[in-house]
């Protein structure tokens, strides 16, 4: 026997509690009654006060027994005394479903792992008692309940009818440590079962802690499988028109198996390599591709296998950023090498007299004052002392002891030593402009950032010494890449599985001036932890992560797998249970003992004169208009 509602303390407080005040009413029961009598001529102590007598026993003891017997009935229909083992009551289970990307592997024929795995949860609802309750939990990477602890059955198995493949592998320590945490926020104890095939990443792979109610209902699965474990594609450092590629496949099996693996390039056939892959073990192959337009590239491996969702990987190629310039100057070779070598530029050189206005791409002016200033970004090599874009403060001839600021973008790597120059403006600053170099009168190289970004020169590089300095092919790309840095920015891009992604970062950089944003420019949250940089995406999509000029495209498209089985603890239980034959030894009592209480309550009020007081007063009531008499 056990109870319900209420502990075996707190029953026996209660009841103590009301009995103690039952017996103190009929001790302190007061001895005057109402008596009716003709006249008050012969009450000589009518005036006096009626004594009040307290009882030291009790009068009627058979009462006072129906009233305390009649409440410690109400009191165990209230706390629901049920007759039976405690272990047989009414249980919530939490049933664990595996949604793992592996749960789409097919074991035979078109059917899933995730089918046999929805056929044993039913059956598991099925064997259950109509009055157990059961917890959906859908467990990937991250735990997530579809319901409620629910006693209709139905919700449940639509719930499980409704579950499919996720993209991540299986956390399994995650998904019985919530399960734990929900039935102890309840206190109502019944199963914890695992629902799955169990593989898991080689750091989930330990036993898990012993846990006395883990019911564990394994799914077979096929073991032979191979897939694509990354895509790494980078523009080449020799010829910014090529693409290096790398592509990883790992066995998962316990056989060697050989495969194919193939490229392709907007369908176009791109590459193709054979692999040797022994059993759990990883390689990489190694692409070059040419080409300055964009696509799709697709790498796939044949044969087939029972798990297709790894065979297969795509992204898409950016095509190769230019930046259009147009130089003005009346001697172009002095700035030829600067801008016709770069292929991410294309440069036209035009004559001073042909000046055309452009608010495109980058203006190059060489020693030039326009009619009009250009609308787009320009550059301004010595220009004229009379409406510079930047005024000029004077002139200075051979200066000495030129110093760059190597703490911003333009003046980046650039070291100089006796640099002859035969004269040069210097300019005028503004707040916000950027001293890129100086001398001890001021500025003689200032950037203008804005929404139109200007760059001015006081002197001519090509015309000074400088143009035997490794320091002016510098300055000059810098430049270009102050100007159009999404042009000129190095760009990774790699196909890689859902969930976590480590990022290595170079020392010294600051995590804010990181970004990290999905296609649609939202932000994902992520942390930096030394030099590498994390962040977690659970469903498929692209992520961008910016770090100044590099940035690294993430097309997070193929599932995640886990490396192995995880295995499960000795005590667990297998199979489907059997739990209608144990419920079925309790019996519930409340409504007996409502009934039996209530029958007690009514006997003692008949019994001990409250019906007959009531008959009483109605007899006495009805005979009173009969009974009127004329006062004499």
């Amino acid at each position: 026997m056990f109870f319900v509602n209420l502990g075996l303390g707190q029953f026996v407080a209660i009841f103590g509690a009301i009995s103690a005040i039952s017996v103190v009413l009929y001790l302190l029961d007061r001895s005057r009654r109402r008596v009716v009598v003709s006249t008050l001529k012969f009450w000589v102590a009518a005036e006096q006060p009626t004594a009040v007598v307290r009882r030291k026993h009790i009068s009627q003891p058979f009462s006072l027994f129906l009233q305390l017997l009649s409440m410690l009935l109400l009191l165990l229909a209230i706390a629901q005394l049920r007759i039976g083992s405690q272990a047989n009551q009414t249980r919530q289970h939490v049933l664990i479903i595996e949604t793992s990307a592996w749960m789409n592997a097919r074991s035979s024929g078109r059917k899933t792992l995730m089918d046999s795995a929805r056929d044993r949860a039913r059956a598991y609802v099925n064997a259950l008692p109509a009055s157990d309750q059961v917890m959906l939990v859908r467990a990937d990477s991250l735990a997530t309940p579809a319901t409620a602890f629910e006693s209709n059955h139905a919700k449940v198995l639509a719930a499980i009818t409704a579950t499919v493949p996720g993209s991540t592998s299986l956390n399994v320590h995650q998904a019985l440590n919530f399960a734990r945490q929900m039935q102890a926020n309840t206190g109502q104890y019944g199963e914890v079962v695992f629902v799955g095939s169990g593989r898991v990443s080689e750091a989930d792979a330990a036993e898990a802690s012993d846990m006395k109610n883990l019911r564990v209902l394994a799914v077979t699965d096929p073991i032979e499988n191979t897939g694509l474990r990354k895509i790494g594609i980078k523009r080449s450092n020799t010829n910014p028109e090529a693409w290096d590629i790398y592509v990883s496949a790992k066995n998962y099996g316990s056989r060697s198996k050989q495969v194919t693996l193939t490229l392709t390039l907007g369908g176009l056939p791109a590459g193709s390599q054979r692999l040797d892959l022994p059993a759990g073990t990883e390689k990489e192959a190694t692409f070059a591709y040419r080409t300055r337009a964009a696509g799709v590239l697709q790498a796939r491996l044949t044969p087939g296998d029972a798990f297709p969702d790894d065979d297969r990987a795509s992204i898409e190629l950016p095509p190769l950023a230019t930046l259009p310039v147009v130089v003005y100057s009346n001697d172009p070779e002095l700035l030829r090498p600067f801008f016709a070598a770069n292929p991410q530029v294309t440069a036209v050189f035009k004559p001073t007299a042909q000046y055309v206005n452009t608010d495109k791409g980058l203006v190059v002016l060489d020693r030039f004052l326009p009619p009009s200033r250009p609308t787009a970004d320009s550059m301004w090599i010595d220009p004229p002392s009379n409406n510079s874009p930047i005024p000029i403060k004077q002139r200075v001839q051979k200066p000495e002891g030129v110093r760059w600021d190597s703490d911003n973008a333009l003046g980046a790597g650039l070291r100089t030593r006796d640099v002859h120059i035969d004269s040069t403006s210097v300019f005028n600053t503004a707040p916000g402009d950027i001293k890129v170099a100086e001398i001890d009168a001021g500025p003689i190289i200032v950037a203008r950032p804005g929404a139109v970004k200007t760059l001015a020169f006081g002197f001519h590089p090509a015309l000074t010494s400088m143009r035997y300095e490794l320091a002016t092919p510098l300055l000059f790309a810098n430049s270009l890449r102050w100007f159009a840095p999404d042009v000129f920015r190095s760009k990774e891009l790699s196909t890689q599985p859902v969930g976590t992604v480590n990022v290595a970062l170079d020392s010294g950089v600051d995590p804010a001036a990181l970004r990290v944003v999905r296609e649609d420019g939202t932000p994902v949250p992520f942390t930096v932890e030394g030099k590498s940089l994390h962040f977690y995406s659970g469903a498929p999509g692209v992520v961008r992560v910016v770090n100044g000029d590099h940035e690294s495209i993430y097309s997070l498209s193929l599932p995640e797998m886990g490396d192995t089985k995880w295995k499960a603890p000795a005590g667990a239980k297998k199979g489907l249970p059997s739990f209608r034959e144990n419920i079925q030894s309790v019996h519930d009592t409340w409504r007996i003992f409502a009934i039996l209480g209530g029958l007690g309550l009514l006997i003692e009020w008949i019994l001990y004169g409250r019906l007959e007081r009531v008959m009483v007063r109605a007899r006495n009531l009805l005979r009173w208009p009969a009974g009127l008499r004329k006062a004499s």
